[in-house]
């Protein structure tokens, strides 16, 4: 018998206040100094992650639809192993189970399995004496059920309390506690259900908030006593060790678990060996079978983390490294490239449709895993997990690994389903049988593949093969163990032959080839001229512009200018900036913008726009190696060439969505210039790749003449004090005056008094300085928000008109879109009287590729229409 004080909270039903009353008891009994274990009646991922916030150890759930009846006792007391006080949650009302079952994986089931204490959580804010009347019912309705007291939530001491109390203790219910309503407890609603604790900045002090107003008004020591209540368990926590020798994985075809366990069974297992089926290994043996002595045979596991992949069971990963796998998180939002050396990739659930954009602006990642799933990496995705490798999630670019497109729907799926397996897959044999659960509001188009994951309710869902095995429904793996055991087997022998390099390795494998004034440096056999296709027509590809493709009767889509008015103020700035009859000062202009970064004077230069700029960086040192990366706007590399430099460029590729890889810029490179967000990408780089290109004898330049048109500028480094960085910032295109050339660098001291040393007198005029101070106010940065936004939403509406006609194009965070509707397309508009921008001017680019400027939507639809027809 194992002693473990216990108790479970439960209600009536759900939003009674469990998850509060629960976690916040947890956080209290942590306080007062008790170990406390956190679990969860059925399959939720996120309370389980507020109990690990308020326990500091791992929440578990306990599911016997998920894993059996059998292992719900193993799993709590392998979950409170080491724990003086266990909590259980429960989950929705206290005999609420699956439907057509009578109950079964209810909390009153799992209770009764665990012989646990119920604690009834009323929310008795609308009731009075009827709350008695509800908890005496239920603690008669099921003998197996032993209610051992009430906590009252939202009530506040009074004659109603007294009322409730009164009653409730003439039925024999003790009242443990009255909770005061407090809406700062409150835990915010998702579209299927609370909020992950991972994506709550609040949710510590939520927590402790919540254990210090358990503390205060619920009766710890009564709790306590009724945990200590129930009575001592049988059986033996689980194990993920003997889980995957024992019974559940017997039966099933899969290579052998460790490869050494063909020795002797008589007496004490050798190291590395398993002990044979039905006798448990000592506390020796599983320490050393769980540690593989040849690293090289224990596989790189690659688990999806971060806040848009919180969903996993602590469970699954415990068999994975049972199985001698090495598990290596990773986050989709952040990370460039999968872990190194990762033969096996684990996609879990979580809300990507809540971080869509961020996961497809990380390009690099998504080109890599794409590269790991062709190459025959085993991979397993769940839920989430299937939406990041589909093609697009509402239209937003995902990995392209799944030939399916997923959106958000109106209808819920919610099930708790006997699934069939389809075929033979990595973790499945057509005809075995798994139970899991469905909760999602998305849909793939196609439901499923040429080769089904599953098939649920007689419908098949989810797309499998030899390597990939991808679908809605999550598995508890511990109920399947040897779903690990196959996906461990099949990771250990994943050669890793014909996989692409990864973004770390590409650049040692780049091939720079010369001309007369370019090195190129890029993933793809670069054009022989300096753009990156045809470019008939244009004399100099590198001094080629947007305004040039304006025209009379033409509507404009090819120049970046904010197509609205200028303000008031603004206007008048510069009508007063002319009545002056002095040469331009540009010192108030200085100091305004340098209090307005919250830089020194010496770190900020006024310049006649931002081409300016770039002809002050081409010449105010003897660049050895300069680079561009590519494609981008052109002015800087062409003043590079006019000031006799050779240029080195850095092409990024369309399959890696763009995205830069700090390690394929040379390493002797001596300046470096690259857009952000870009021109004409409009890709918006994270500011630690930026940084990470500093170092010492390098100087970095990034044009942030678009940065202003993000709202926020999350990624800007204007505040950002690194030596060798320069940032230059444009005011002509967000404020709508191309014509007054008004600009700025900011940056390194240094870099900025050489830059100030070769500029011409008197070369910014005393209406960009007019322009500069005005647009340096509190006001100008109000209405520079208001501005952003409106492009957002403007941008919104094209991006979702060219989804609609299926136009590949980038998503964007600028006042522009670079789209590919195909060569030819671009004339065809013209004759339709549209123009845009022509793209196969920039490096890199070929003549399918147009950059689309924003405009509002009236005008869009009418971009739009033509599009359509040109398509015909």
């Amino acid at each position: 018998m194992v002693t473990l004080p216990r108790l479970v909270v439960a209600a009536p039903s759900t939003g009674s206040g469990k998850t509060t009353i629960a976690t916040g008891l947890m956080a209290a009994l942590r306080a007062s100094g008790h170990e406390v274990s956190g679990h969860k009646v059925g399959p939720d991922y996120i309370d389980p992650g507020y109990h690990a916030l308020a326990t500091g150890r791992p929440g578990r759930n306990l599911d016997p639809h998920l894993v059996g009846e059998s292992r719900v006792v193993p799993l709590l007391l392998h979950g409170a192993a080491g724990a003086d006080v266990a909590v259980i949650e429960g989950v929705m009302g206290l005999y609420d189970g699956r439907l057509g079952t009578s109950g079964f994986a209810s909390t009153a089931h799992v209770a009764a399995l665990t012989s646990s204490p119920v604690v009834l959580v009323l929310d008795v804010a609308r009731m009075s004496r009827s709350a008695a009347a509800i908890a005496a019912g239920m603690a008669v309705f099921d003998p197996s059920v032993r209610i051992g007291g009430v906590v009252l939530n939202r009530c506040r001491p009074g004659r109603n309390a007294d009322e409730i109390t009164g009653a409730l203790e003439q039925h024999g219910l003790p009242v443990l506690g009255m909770l005061p309503p407090d809406e700062t407890l409150a835990t915010p609603s998702r579209h299927l259900g609370l909020v992950p604790v991972d994506e709550r900045a609040e949710s510590v002090a939520l927590i402790e908030r919540l254990g210090e107003q358990v503390a205060a008004h619920l009766d710890l020591a009564a709790l306590l006593d009724v945990a200590r209540s129930a009575p001592g368990l049988e059986g033996d926590a689980w194990d993920p060790v003997l889980a995957l020798r024992g019974d559940d994985c017997v039966g099933f075809e899969t290579a052998s678990f460790v490869p050494h366990d063909a020795g002797s069974t008589d007496g004490a297992t050798p190291v590395g060996q398993a002990a044979p089926v039905g006798r448990a290994a000592s506390a020796s043996e599983r320490v050393e079978t769980n540690t593989v002595e040849d690293q090289s045979d224990r596989p790189v596991i690659a688990v999806a983390g971060g806040r848009a992949f919180t969903f996993r069971y602590p469970e699954t990963e415990e068999l994975l490294e049972a199985a001698g796998c090495d598990l290596h998180p990773f986050d989709p939002l952040t990370d460039p490239a999968l872990p190194e050396g990762t033969s096996g990739i684990y996609l879990g659930g979580g809300f990507p449709e809540m971080y869509a954009a961020e996961l497809a602006a990380n390009r690099s990642l998504l080109a890599d895993l794409r590269t790991a799933v062709e190459a025959g990496i085993p991979t397993v995705a769940e839920c989430a997990g299937l939406l990041y490798l589909a093609e697009s999630l509402d239209g937003t670019p995902m990995a392209g690994a799944l030939p399916a497109h997923a959106a958000m729907s109106e209808r819920l799926t919610l099930r708790y389903p006997v699934a069939t397996a389809a075929s033979d897959s990595l973790l499945t044999r057509a005809g075995e049988e798994v139970t899991g659960h469905e909760f999602h509001r998305t849909a793939t188009s196609p439901a499923a593949g040429t080769e089904a994951a599953w098939t649920v309710d007689g419908a098949p869902t989810g797309f499998s093969s030899d390597t990939v095995h991808a679908a809605y429904l999550h598995v508890h793996w511990a109920g399947y163990p040897h779903l690990a055991r196959r996906f461990a087997d099949a990771a250990r022998s994943f050669a890793p032959v014909g996989r692409a390099a990864s973004a770390s390795e590409r650049v040692e494998t780049n091939t720079v080839l010369s001309s007369a004034t370019v090195d190129r440096v890029g993933l793809d056999t670069p054009p022989p001229s300096g753009s990156g296709g045809s470019t008939s027509g244009v004399a100099d590809p590198l001094r080629h512009h947007g305004d040039v493709e304006v025209g009379k009767g033409l509507l404009d889509f090819a120049v970046n200018v904010y197509p609205g008015e200028r303000p008031s103020w603004l206007d008048e700035a510069l009508h007063e900036s002319l009545a002056s009859t002095a040469y331009p000062d540009e010192e108030p202009a200085r100091a305004a913008l340098a209090k307005h970064h919250g830089r020194e004077r010496a770190e900020v230069l006024p310049t006649a726009g931002a081409a300016e700029a770039f002809t002050l960086v081409a010449r105010a040192r003897p660049w050895r190696k300069p680079v561009v990366v590519h494609p981008q706007f052109t002015e800087p590399h062409a003043a590079l060439e006019q000031a006799g430099h050779s240029v080195t460029e850095v092409r990024l590729s369309a399959r890696d969505g763009f995205a830069l890889d700090p390690a394929a810029v040379p390493d002797d490179a001596d300046l470096v210039v690259v857009g952000n967000p870009t021109n004409p990408t409009g890709v918006l780089h994270p500011a630690a790749s930026l940084r990470a290109l500093v170092r010492p004898g390098r100087l970095v330049v990034v044009d942030e003449a678009f940065m202003d048109a993000v709202p926020g500028e999350p990624e800007t480094l204007t505040t950002t004090r690194d030596d060798g960085l320069l940032v230059i910032r444009s005011l002509t295109k967000h404020w709508s005056i191309p014509g007054v050339r008004a600009g700025y660098v900011v940056g390194d001291p240094a870099a900025v008094g050489d830059l100030e040393a070769v500029r011409t007198p008197w070369s910014v005029s005393s209406t960009a300085t007019a322009a500069m101070l005005a647009c340096a106010t509190e006001r100008a940065s109000a209405e520079a928000r208001e501005r952003a936004e409106r492009i957002v939403a403007w941008r919104d509406h094209l991006e979702a008109g060219l989804r609609a006609q299926q136009i590949e194009h980038v998503p964007s965070t600028a006042s522009f879109v670079l789209a590919r509707p195909g060569a030819g397309v671009r004339e065809l508009l013209r004759d339709e009287g549209v123009a845009v921008r022509r793209a196969d001017t920039f490096p890199g680019l070929d003549p399918e590729w147009v950059r689309i400027a924003v405009r509002p939507p009236e005008k869009t639809d009418r971009l739009l229409s033509a599009l359509s027809r040109c398509k015909r």
